[in-house]
């Protein structure tokens, strides 16, 4: 006897919410699921064909444009959304709520993870599943995948692997959480070994400024976190006025 499908409402932005839920729709039958439905936000700054509403009418699934507009079903799956959900608007999955992360857990929480991984001059960085809580990247542990920084890296080149690292965790772990085929470890657990912390969105912009007082491994560092293409470079401040860095082609 074939089981019930189970309902999945994702919640997604940027190509690799994109990725992730276009993977997730092309498997429904061999998974045995059924995409209820879906919220994003568009990203101009992002790849403007990974357009996850378009994608979601394009196969007659509902577009939601807030949580609080989501039905019941048996799991949210949170792959880079850009609000903090509810514990009313969580309790809506019947079996578990899932977010991944780009990042390691609980080592980098929050924003801006690929320029304090370099800024702190880590050698290994990684991405993870975790069930949702009511705080930001809080939740148990499920599944993650770990790499090692290649030597002197940027923030594109990190996020760039970061992203390919991810959509393989989602693919790779998505049969066995719609199984139930899981551990739940308490990231608590991990905060002695691993280390922990919380970032915000704000945080960048201190991040980006440049002190030519400092020593020149510390400004290399900076530029290389905050040099992401799309976004307001790294600067350092004359006379009042910005005085960007920019990268030049060898």
């Amino acid at each position: 006897m074939i089981p019930p499908k189970k309902s999945i409402i994702f919640l997604g932005t940027k190509p690799i919410g994109y990725q992730c839920l276009k993977y997730l729709i092309e498997n429904q039958g061999s998974l045995n699921v059924q995409v209820a439905g879906v919220l994003t936000q568009k990203r101009k700054e992002f790849d403007q064909q990974a357009d996850l509403g378009q994608l979601a009418g394009e196969h007659h699934i509902p577009v939601f444009d807030t949580p609080s507009e989501m039905p019941e079903c048996d799991i949210l799956y949170s792959v880079q959304y850009h609000k903090i959900l509810r514990k009313e608007e969580i309790e809506r999955a019947r079996i578990i709520a899932v977010n991944l992360h780009m990042a390691p857990l609980p080592e980098y929480r929050g924003c801006n993870q690929f320029s304090f991984a370099i800024i702190d001059g880590k050698t290994e960085f990684g991405t993870s599943l975790h069930q949702i809580d009511p705080k930001i990247d809080h939740g148990a542990l499920l599944f993650e995948k770990r790499f090692p920084m290649p030597e002197n890296c940027w923030v594109q080149q990190l996020y760039e692997l970061t992203e390919k690292a991810s959509y393989e965790l989602f693919t790779e772990s998505l049969e066995s959480l719609l199984k139930g085929d899981y551990s739940l470890t308490s990231q608590k657990n991990l905060e002695a070994s691993r280390g922990f912390s919380l970032h915000f969105r704000n945080e960048i912009q201190a991040l980006k400024q440049i002190d030519l007082n400092w020593p020149a491994a510390q400004m290399e560092r900076h530029i290389r976190a905050t040099s992401m293409p799309g976004f307001e470079p790294p600067y350092t401040s004359i006379g009042g006025k910005r005085i960007y860095f920019s990268l030049k082609p060898q």
